[in-house]
């Protein structure tokens, strides 16, 4: 009879995959997957309910997030001294959390132009996961220290772990891995008092509470990841000086559309014509970086260069002609 059965029976796992605690009671606990009041009846509403109703619980995500500000700017900070100092950002997820963090380390390059191994993704399934359910593999603790292993983490480098129970097996073992080896550690999950939240430095928790549909954490849960990886990034590369003001400076101009943006930046920037830009931009070497402080601080080519690379690429320190303090 199916309630004979053990969860990694019908999950299809081997029995020494077997938690030593019950599932069941432990899912039970967790708000991420409790049944949200406010969407009962969900499948006989009208479809302008269904996408109030979903509107009305994802307004709660910002409240959310706010409060785990603290631990988020300390996580910021820590990246950015990491990544200065040779180190890389590595996240690690399953399902859908590790789709958003493949999704945030993809989209560093083009828009700071870090280098690709700088900021990182392990997911669990490896990159077929990305488009095809592996979630079989999150269950493995085995893995999980494989797969962090293999990046060979140490003291220089960040790991994030990133789970909305806050219990995945596979990312509590591989951020315990990379901990004990040295590593600074976060975890990124929307439960209290998690076993993630536990084996890493650093807890960023923002409880978003039940989904409206119960246990479909790609929702709130997803959106309030996506929300503090954004803040962790964008913050670090801020902090490293690749924003000037608030303008995206290290655009990585490999397009049409980016070639047009790093126009359209150094004309902000430096409130200047669209035909300077452009031949400020062809003698900078198509480096809007270089390009900007040739024209704020009033020097040739060669000077920028040479000042960008004294401040470690931090733009406005190089107009400054300063040193780096993080």
């Amino acid at each position: 009879m199916l309630t004979s059965m053990t969860t990694q029976e019908i999950a299809g796992t081997q029995p020494e995959d077997e938690p030593k605690r019950d599932q069941a009671s432990l899912l039970q606990q967790l708000t991420t997957e409790s049944q949200n009041e406010a969407s009962q009846g969900f499948d006989t509403k009208s479809a302008l309910e269904i996408a109030r109703i979903i509107n009305h619980e994802d307004a709660k995500i910002a409240a959310a997030v706010k409060k785990a500000i603290p631990e988020i700017a300390q996580v910021i900070d820590q990246v950015a001294r990491s990544l200065r100092d040779g180190g890389r950002l590595i996240y690690i997820g399953a399902g859908s959390s590790g789709r958003i963090a493949a999704l945030d380390s993809s989209e560093c390059p083009p828009t700071y132009s870090s280098a690709p191994g700088q900021v990182q993704y392990i997911m669990a399934g490896g990159p077929k996961a990305l488009a095809s359910a592996v979630e079989v593999n999150e269950d493995s603790e085995e893995l999980g220290q494989r797969d962090i292993a293999r990046r060979r983490p140490t003291r220089k480098d960040v790991v994030i772990g990133l789970s909305a129970s806050g219990r995945t097996p596979y990312v509590v073992a591989a951020v315990a891995y990379a901990r004990a080896r040295g590593a600074h550690t976060a975890a990124v999950t929307c439960n209290q008092g998690s076993p993630l939240a536990q084996a890493a430095d650093i807890a960023i928790v923002a409880e978003v509470g039940p989904e409206v549909v119960s246990g479909s954490t790609r929702m709130k849960a997803g959106s309030a990841q996506k929300m503090v990886l954004n803040m962790i990034t964008t913050g670090a590369m801020t902090r490293l000086g690749y924003v000037y003001e608030n303008l995206m400076v290290n655009v990585h101009m490999q397009n049409s559309k980016l070639v047009e943006r790093g126009i359209r930046i150094l004309m902000c920037a430096c409130k200047i014509d669209r035909e300077t830009a452009v031949q400020t931009i062809k003698s900078a070497g198509r480096s809007v970086p270089v390009a900007l402080v040739m024209l704020k601080a009033k020097v040739d080519k060669p000077e920028a260069v040479r000042r960008l690379a004294q401040s470690d690429g931090n733009v406005r320190l190089a107009i400054e002609d300063n040193v780096l303090e993080l």
